[in-house]
């Protein structure tokens, strides 16, 4: 089942949804009232399914076999995608992909006319070998599909980075690896935006990336939620599309850490909680800094997801140094 949360263009409040197929989608709360239900607050919004648990997700797909006409909307008719979890109890983004990270130092060390990683790059590589790496992205920062994101003044160098997002289903600390899987909502598409000129700089520093991630509309999700039961994430084809050109191809299978390992490590003496966001980090080669092409203005980026389906936004610089 892929759930959205969506605005209809007469009003503002976001609904919680669920595609019937690629050009419709079913109004939960109000497809609940037709069929005898009170539009149960599970229905609320997209957290509230989340926390109410298996017996909310059931309803819901029973609502979806006997979709009420009253409830149907078509997404070309005044129907506007946000993002599927607007603002999310945490964001983690995590370095999953050991392609990624070779890749972007080999494209530093390009740009720097280097033909040795710098001791910080091999730390990073010693590390990796050894346990998950995150950083905590900023949860007020997120954007939906279809959206611009205006670009800070104080960067040049503006990148996108594809990657999956695993939404955390309930809250638990020290959880084992072999129960991780049962901890996961489902599964979204993530834009980490990054301003790279701003990232070089601050990494310096030694203590991550900062405003080098953090500024409005920088964090990119949808455009839906794929439950759980009906994808998995380690067989999907990853394509970044700019302005209609494929710039790269990649695939979840080459994942080095999954989403059950980050849960298990994470969790260990620190409570996660149902509704957080865990990034899966860039697929290899899926940044414009390992093409060696950055992003221009009013570049529209297209990130695919094989069966969660397609998270498209403009970028725009900004005009104001």
């Amino acid at each position: 089942m892929k759930l959205v949360t969506f605005v209809l263009d007469a009003e503002t409040a976001p609904r919680l949804g669920a595609l019937i197929d690629d050009q419709r989608l079913l109004d939960l709360a109000a497809a609940d009232r037709s069929n005898g239900g009170a539009g149960a607050a599970a229905f609320a919004s997209m957290q509230a399914m989340i926390e109410a648990g298996p017996a909310a997700l059931d309803r819901a797909r029973r609502l979806l076999d006997r979709p009420a006409d009253g409830a149907v909307h078509a997404l070309a008719d005044g129907v506007g995608l946000l993002a599927p979890l607007p603002l999310p109890v945490q964001i983690r983004d995590c370095m999953c992909f050991e392609g990624h990270l070779t890749g972007s130092i080999q494209a530093s060390m390009r740009l720097s006319g280097s033909t040795t990683p710098t001791a910080s790059q091999l730390g990073m590589q010693e590390v990796f070998a050894k346990r998950p790496i995150y950083y905590k992205a900023n949860r007020f920062a997120v954007t939906g599909p279809d959206t611009d994101v205006i670009w800070p003044a104080y960067s040049g160098m503006m990148d996108y980075e594809l990657e999956m997002g695993c939404v955390l289903g309930r809250t638990g600390r020290d959880i084992p690896l072999a129960s991780a899987r049962d901890y996961i909502f489902g599964y979204t598409i993530f834009n980490d935006f990054s301003a790279r000129d701003t990232q070089a700089f601050e990494m310096r520093s030694s203590l991550g990336p900062s405003k080098s991630k953090d500024f409005d509309n920088a964090n990119a999700i949808g455009p839906c939620i794929v439950t759980a039961d009906d994808f998995d994430p380690y067989a999907a084809a990853m394509v970044v599309r700019v302005n209609g050109e494929v710039r790269s191809e990649g695939s979840s299978r080459t994942m080095t850490y999954s989403f059950e390992d980050l849960i298990a490590f994470i969790s260990i003496s620190e409570t996660l909680h149902a509704g957080e966001i865990l990034g899966s980090g860039t697929v290899g080669g899926g940044c414009g800094l390992e093409q060696g092409r950055m992003l221009a203005d009013r570049d529209v980026v297209e990130l695919e997801i094989e069966g969660i389906g397609r998270l498209r936004n403009r970028v725009i610089a900004s005009r104001n140094p």
